[in-house]
């Protein structure tokens, strides 16, 4: 696996008889699956133990090569190499796929991928720490910042991203700049 891995997608199960997989995406843009011919499985997630999950015939973590990928519907149906019968596929229902961040195609000037996001201090324009990103929600038209508000009261903080309350995104400094004020 390697070091910028991303978990972007889990394998749904087989799709027809000839060794195809159903990918999930976590992202309605799944571009970094389409960006990268290499993909990590790791041992399926939740309600299996990762123990017996190693132990499985295939054996984790695995890296695949992706002869042909697909949208189909919400999902996206893939080809590894050396995978060419239905059964062959169904084993690998349940693993989670990552892609290395150093596939995933280059952003706009103004757009940031999520896991780019997560993790950074958020300050205001006072100087004030508000917390750290722990996630984003899809809203729709716009996506909503959760901060991780521990060090400072504990209390959840949500701050909508966009360029009215957005200042600035400093990555190489870990910290996104808000106009935002502690008690919003």
């Amino acid at each position: 696996m390697p070091p910028d891995a991303v978990l972007v997608a889990s394998v749904v199960g087989a799709f027809g008889v000839r060794g195809e997989v159903r990918v999930r995406p976590f992202s309605a843009d799944p571009q970094a699956l389409f960006s990268s011919r290499r993909w990590f499985l790791d041992a399926p997630g939740e309600g299996v133990a990762p123990a017996a999950a190693r132990r499985c015939a295939i054996g984790y973590p695995r890296r695949v090569r992706v002869r042909a990928a697909r949208e189909h519907g919400d999902d996206i149906v893939a080809r590894f190499d050396d995978v060419d019968d239905r059964d062959a596929a169904q084993a690998f229902a349940g693993a989670q796929v990552y892609v290395p961040r150093a596939s995933f195609p280059t952003p706009a000037a103004d757009e940031f991928y999520w896991v780019d996001l997560i993790g950074l201090a958020v300050v205001n324009r006072e100087g004030v720490a508000l917390g750290r990103v722990e996630g984003l929600l899809e809203t729709g038209p716009h996506c909503v910042l959760r901060l991780d508000t521990r060090e400072r009261d504990g209390s959840e903080v949500m701050i909508p991203f966009v360029g009215a309350y957005v200042d600035r995104v400093d990555l190489a400094a870990r910290t996104l700049h808000v106009d935002w004020t502690a008690g919003d």
